[in-house]
C-alpha cells in the first residue's frame, strides 16, 4: 500500500505507482490518499492517471497540525486493519508520512520510506518536516535513500546498512517522464503554451525570467515580508527581467505577496500551476528563487541555478555540488544572489553546469528490485 496526501508526495510517488502497475502479476497494489491537500493533489493524480483505491478526504480549511495528525492516525489505523498490507510505503516528511508510519507501527506492519535520510538536524527548520522524517526513520524497516549523504545520515543514527538502499530521487523519474511525454506530443505542447501565454504577457520562451516559489511555514510573517521586499527591489533594479510567481493558496502567503508585489509591470503573480505546466515553465526559466524542497532537485536536472530562501536545507548535496546556494530570508543576500547570477555569466554557467547529485531517473526501478526480494 502506497500512502500520500500532498501534491509534492504525489509527484514523487506517481512514477512508483505506475511502475508497480506494470507488474500487477507480482504485486497486489493499493493506493491510499489522505488528501491532506485536496485540489492540488487531484491535479497530480489526473496528470499521472492515478485513481486511488482509498481516499480519506481529510482536508479542512485552516486545519491545525494536531487535528490533522490525529485524524490521519485514526483513519489510517482503520484502513490498515481492513487491508492488512504486507508493506506500507510512505514518502518524505509530511504529516501524512508521520501519522501513517505511526499507524503502521501500531498494527505491526513494516514501513518502507521513500526519500529517507534527509536531515537538517534542526527540528524547527523546516517545521514540522524535520521532526516528521526523523520519527518516520525510527519506525522504518526499508530506507530508500536518494543519495549517499542521506544514507550516511541514517548510518550515523544507528540504522543498519542492510536496510538502507541508495536509489536516487523519484522526483527525477517523474521529471523525465513528464518531459518525455511533452516532447513527444505537439498538441500537448501547444496546449501548455496557450495556458501559460494566458497568464504571462511576455515572450517567456525567449526572454529571461526568474521563477519564484515560496510557501514554507517557517517563512510565514516576517520571513515573507523580507523575501517579497527583496523581490520588489530586484524588479525595480532589473526592469527588463521578469519575475514569475505562482502564488500558493494559503492566505499566509497570498495576503502579504499581494500587498507588496502587486502592480509591477515585470512581476507576474499567477495562480498555482499544475505540475506539467510548472515543469514546462521551469524548462524555460533563467534561474529559480525558492523556499521549496523538490525544486532543488528538479531545477538542476534542467541546468537552472537555484537560490534557496531558507537558513538550512535537507539537500546539502546540491549546495556542495554548486547547483544550489542558500540565501535565507535575508533581503540583502537574496538581492545580491540574484544580481550576481544576472550580471556574472561565468558564475551563472558554473552553477548551471554543475553535476546534479539526485539521480538518473531510475530510482523506481531500484525500489522495485528491493520489493521483489521481500
Amino acid at each position: 500500500m502506497l500512502v500520500f496526501g500532498t501534491r509534492p508526495e504525489a509527484i514523487k510517488m506517481a512514477p512508483l505507482v505506475n511502475a508497480l502497475k506494470d507488474e500487477l502479476d507480482y504485486f497486489d497494489l493499493k493506493v491510499c490518499v489522505t488528501s491532506q491537500h485536496r485540489e492540488m493533489l487531484d491535479q497530480v493524480l489526473n496528470i499521472f492517471n492515478i485513481k486511488p483505491d482509498i481516499d480519506l478526504n481529510l482536508m479542512k480549511k485552516n486545519q491545525k497540525l494536531p487535528n490533522l495528525t490525529s485524524s490521519i492516525l485514526n483513519k489510517m489505523q482503520k484502513v490498515l486493519k481492513k487491508f492488512q498490507p504486507d508493506i506500507v510505503l510512505v514518502h518524505g516528511d509530511t504529516t501524512t508520512t508521520l501519522a501513517t508510519s505511526m499507524a503502521a507501527f501500531y498494527e505491526s506492519i513494516p514501513v518502507g520510506h521513500v526519500e529517507a535520510g534527509l536531515r537538517t538536524y534542526n527540528l524547527k527548520a523546516p517545521f514540522p518536516e524535520e521532526f516528521n522524517r526523523q520519527i518516520t526513520g525510527k519506525i522504518t524497516k526499508w530506507h530508500f535513500a536518494p543519495t549517499e549523504l542521506s544514507q550516511q545520515n541514517l548510518l550515523s543514527e544507528g540504522i543498519n546498512q542492510s536496510s538502507i538502499i541508495v536509489t536516487g530521487n523519484t522526483v527525477i523519474d517523474a521529471l523525465h517522464l513528464i518531459l518525455k511525454r511533452i516532447d513527444k506530443d505537439k498538441v500537448r505542447q501547444k496546449n501548455l503554451k496557450n495556458i501559460l501565454n494566458a497568464s504571462l504577457p511576455f515572450d517567456w520562451q525567449n526572454e529571461h525570467f526568474v521563477l519564484v516559489t515560496a510557501h514554507r511555514r517557517e517563512n510565514f510573517g516576517n520571513g515573507f515580508l523580507k523575501i517579497f521586499t527583496a523581490i520588489k527591489e530586484l524588479a525595480l533594479k532589473y526592469p527588463k527581467i521578469h519575475f514569475v510567481y505562482p502564488v500558493h493558496l494559503n492566505s499566509n502567503v497570498s495576503k502579504p505577496v499581494n500587498e507588496i508585489l502587486n502592480g509591477f509591470d515585470n512581476i507576474y503573480l499567477i495562480k498555482p500551476l499544475e505540475y506539467e505546466q510548472f515543469i514546462y515553465l521551469l524548462k524555460y526559466s533563467y534561474l529559480v528563487l525558492t523556499d521549496s524542497g523538490g525544486i532543488q532537485e528538479e531545477a538542476p536536472s534542467l541546468g537552472k541555478p537555484v537560490l534557496v530562501m531558507r537558513e538550512s536545507t535537507e539537500r546539502p548535496e546540491a549546495v556542495d555540488a554548486g547547483t544550489v546556494k542558500l540565501v535565507g530570508s535575508n533581503q540583502k543576500k537574496i538581492v545580491e544572489g540574484v544580481s550576481r547570477l544576472l550580471n556574472d555569466k561565468k558564475h551563472y554557467q558554473k552553477m548551471s553546469r554543475a553535476h546534479n547529485p539526485f539521480g538518473d531517473g531510475l530510482a523506481c526501478k531500484r525500489i522495485l528490485d528491493v520489493l521483489r526480494t521481500i
